[in-house]
Parts: C-alpha cells; structure tokens; sequence
C-alpha cells in the first residue's frame, strides 16, 4: 500500500504545492527542524516524529545559546529590512513585521525570547537600535543609523557648516567694528573742525609781538638763474607738502580691511592639517580605553580631514579623522614636520619649547629659506616626524 501522499500531477499533488507556497501559520512551524506544517494534526504528528525528539535532545543540552542565536539571527534581519526598506522614517512596527515574513525562509518568531512583537519592539527601544513610541494606531518605531561610516559624513558636514558660519560671522563682525571706528573717527574730525569761541580772562593782558625785519637790499641776479631757482623752490616745496599730507593722512576703514586681509592671505592657515609621515596620539575615547592616548604614525591622508593610522603598539591600523587625534612635539633637537602656515611640508629642527605661551622655535632644513629660525610657533602647526629605522 502506498504512504497516503497524492501522486505527482494528480489534482491533489497540485493543491498540495499551491498552499505549500503561501503562507502558513506561525504556531505549526517548528524553527529546530526547519519544517512548516499546514494544520493542527501534521504539527502534532511531526512532534511525535523520531527526528523531532533528536532535535529536541539537542535543544535541552543547550538552549540558552540555541535561543539566544535565534535572537540575535531575528533581530538582525528585522533591523536590516528596517534599514534597507524605510531608512530612518517613523514607520508603524506592525507594517515592517508583515514585509519581514512575507518572506517564506523567515526566522520565526516563535524560537526567539520574544512571545509577542510588543516585547520585540520594547527592546530595540531599551536597547538604543530604535526610536519606540505607542499610540492609539499601535507601536511605531524609528530605525537610528549608528554606522561609522555615515556618523563620520554627519561630522564632517556638521564641521563644514560650522566653519563656513563661523568664518562668516567672524568676517560681519569685523566690517561691523571697522565700520563703528570709521564713524568714531569722522565724528573727532567734524568736532576738531568746528569754530571755538575765544576766551579770555579780565586780568590777562594782550600782548603783540611784532619781528619787523629790517630792509635788506636785494641782490641783482641773472633771469634764467632765478627761474630756475624759483622752480626748484616750488618744486620742492610741492613735494614737502605733499609728503605732509601723506604722513598726516589716515588710512581708511576699506584701507584697514584690504591690510589685514592680505596679512591673512600671507600667513595661509588651513583648517586642515594631516600630513603623510607624521606621529600623531589618539585622543578619542569612542574605539575604547584601549587605543585612547597610543601613538602611531600617518600612512596615509584621506579626503584633507581624515587618514589612515598604523599605530605602534598594537600594531593595528585605524581609520581617523583629524579631530580624533592631536600633534606630537619631541624633545629639543629633534626632527618636525611644519603642518600649517606659510612653510606647511617644510621639514625643521626643534631648537626650544615654550610650555607657558605653547609655542616652539624651530630651523627650517628643508625648502628655499633653509637655516631660517620661526620663533613663537603654535604647538598645533608643528609635529614629530616619523624616522623610519628599517
């Protein structure tokens, strides 16, 4: 006699593979065998099945770290399609777990620690992975992006903005103070230029001073020599005034602004500064108390702002950006790397540390001003050159 199961082709066989291919009910799956069952009599038929008791051994001598796998396979795969499908919108709960077991090969619910999607939704809340809130429609979560690489591109663009404002505001507030000093100026000048009254007291006594020269004879001298003379006499006397003039002129408000910005324009500061081949210090506590204050050298520069760190104990490589770490300063004589103003990429040699203005004198060795001494050098535009031993 055959085993009860329709024939292949038959009617039987086919509605059979018809409702194999939709969805069944949660409760007659069971997640240890992989296997779906379509009704109340197979699951308790496959429960009593030999290799459902095996499973079910395998289950008991460790189910902490079977149910604990099952979780973490659940919750990874929610929290994937979360991602990939609605990104960081608030998105009804209810809605996302439908998407998830639209798939057939789901892992069920049932084989994780969570009874209900209720309890599931409270922990990614606890947890920090989601934004949970419960309303009268049901429970709404919010997926929140903790990837490094798109914190690193939120930090990068939040420190662009900062700096274009700031630099904005720096430039309003010095056309503001150049513009009050302008007026400050021309009200002295219109009060300088205005008559005053003579004042004078009953007991003083006026005095004339009169110097009557006396008549001189005047000498006889030749036309072209007194042309000439009285030429160079109004020459002279044109330029005397006009370098009068020029020295008591003051320079105006636009005048002051042109100055200071082409003194700004010389000295070529950067709000970047990562150099190859220079030894930097780690400063930021998000890796771990592990790599925070360890040193290594930069290998390479990554988009002006971030760069790749080959640290010298461990001996791992790290992906930073310039905020995460701080310059080096070696002791007096040794080799640095200058790595902003106007000699940035110059090398030098450390000749003295000023620890209370932080600011150090170095000797150019390398470019067209070798042997010059920079005095009063900030500690961040200067750092310790990597001397490669091997």
């Amino acid at each position: 006699m055959g085993k009860g199961r329709a024939e292949p082709g038959t009617p039987k066989y086919i509605a059979n593979k018809i409702k194999s291919k939709g969805l069944q009910k949660l409760r007659w799956y069971c997640q240890m065998c992989n296997k779906q069952c379509r009704d109340e009599n197979g699951f308790k038929c496959h429960t009593m099945s030999e290799s459902h008791q095996r499973q079910l051994l395998l289950f008991a001598d460790n189910a902490g770290r079977y149910l604990s796998e099952f979780s973490y396979e659940f919750s990874k795969s929610f929290l994937f399609l979360l991602k990939r499908q609605f990104g960081t919108k608030r998105v009804k709960a209810n809605k996302v777990y439908q998407e998830y077991i639209s798939d057939r090969n789901h892992l069920h619910m049932n084989a994780t620690q969570w009874t209900t999607l209720t309890g599931f939704v409270k922990w990614l809340g606890k947890t920090g992975k989601c934004v949970v809130d419960e309303t009268d429609e049901g429970w709404f979560i919010t997926y929140i992006d903790r990837d490094p690489a798109t914190i690193e591109l939120e930090e990068k663009m939040r420190r662009k903005e900062k700096a274009e404002k700031d630099e904005k505001e720096r430039e309003m507030e010095f056309i503001e103070r150049q513009i009050r000093e302008g007026q400050k100026k021309e009200s002295l000048d219109q009060l300088e230029m205005q008559p005053k009254e003579l004042i004078r007291e009953e007991d003083s006594k006026l005095s004339l001073n009169l110097k009557i020269d006396t008549f001189k004879k005047p000498t006889i001298v030749p036309i072209k020599n007194v042309l000439s003379t009285a030429g160079s006499e109004r020459m002279s006397i044109i330029s005397k005034s006009s370098s009068r003039k020029s020295e008591k002129r003051k320079p105006s408000a636009l005048e002051e602004i042109i100055q200071q910005e082409t003194k700004k324009k010389n000295y070529m500061r950067k709000d970047y500064w990562l150099i190859e081949n220079i030894v930097v210090k780690v400063i930021t506590k998000t890796l771990g108390l592990d790599y925070l204050g360890k040193k290594g050298v930069v290998i390479k520069v990554i988009d002006k702002y971030g760069c790749m760190v080959k640290l010298f104990e461990p001996k791992v490589k790290l992906k930073l950006d310039q905020n995460h770490v701080e310059t080096v300063i070696p002791n007096v004589g040794g080799k640095v790397m200058i790595v902003n103003g106007v000699h940035v990429g110059r090398e030098a040699e450390l000749l003295k540390i000023d620890q209370d203005n932080f600011c150090v004198d170095v000797k150019l060795k390398t470019g067209p001003a070798i042997g010059k001494v920079i005095s009063t050098l900030p500690f961040e535009d200067i750092c310790k050159l990597h001397i490669n031993n091997s």
